[in-house]
């Protein structure tokens, strides 16, 4: 019989795993992460959108669209600005907005929450746990499904977790838990 398919040792289940994943597949997003997104719909609808429009009409008028660069790039942008605008549609449709000021004062840590953590070399990092569409790892934003994120949520202050990643295991401290405030 082959050994490819069977388990080598049976301590394999004492390795620590990330925490599943929440269940029910919810887009949660704060309130400005859902203007955002309007915004920049209503933007590719009204402004943007009809823009092209116009530059791949004049284009078609000029004749030989095989060879206009300006037909066929306007074409290209077009699919581009209608995809996104289908995308922005469908999320902002199961968007489901979770206000992050009624949390305020509290010391545990739910979507929207700006923690203050530190890791094992005593370097404290800050981020912002908000949704999937919003985040940006620039300003120090993370998604609600992120590993740190999910290692995070319902910690409370004063709490070391073990940070599960790629190569190593981390443990962090939570140092600090702010919302914003009502």
């Amino acid at each position: 019989m082959s050994k490819a398919f069977t388990k080598e040792t049976d301590d394999a289940n004492d390795d620590p795993q990330l925490p599943p994943l929440p269940a029910g597949g919810k887009n949660y997003i704060t309130p400005q992460g859902y203007a955002r997104l309007r915004v920049e719909l209503l933007d590719l609808i009204d402004n943007e959108r009809p823009k092209v429009v116009e530059v791949v009409h004049w284009a078609a008028s000029n004749g030989d669209r095989s060879e206009n660069g300006d037909y066929l790039y306007g074409k290209k942008r077009l699919r581009e600005i209608d995809r996104r605008i289908r995308f922005l549609t469908q999320r902002l449709e199961i968007a489901e907005i979770t206000t992050p000021s009624l949390h305020f004062g509290n010391d545990q840590i739910f979507f929207g929450a700006t923690v203050t953590y530190a890791n094992t070399l005593g370097e404290e990092r800050t981020i912002t746990i908000t949704g999937i569409d919003e985040a940006n790892s620039a300003q120090g934003e993370v998604s609600w499904i992120a590993p740190i994120a999910r290692t995070l949520l319902k910690a409370r202050v004063g709490d070391v977790l073990k940070l599960v990643m790629p190569d190593r295991i981390d443990e962090i401290e939570v140092l600090d838990v702010r919302y914003p405030a009502p």
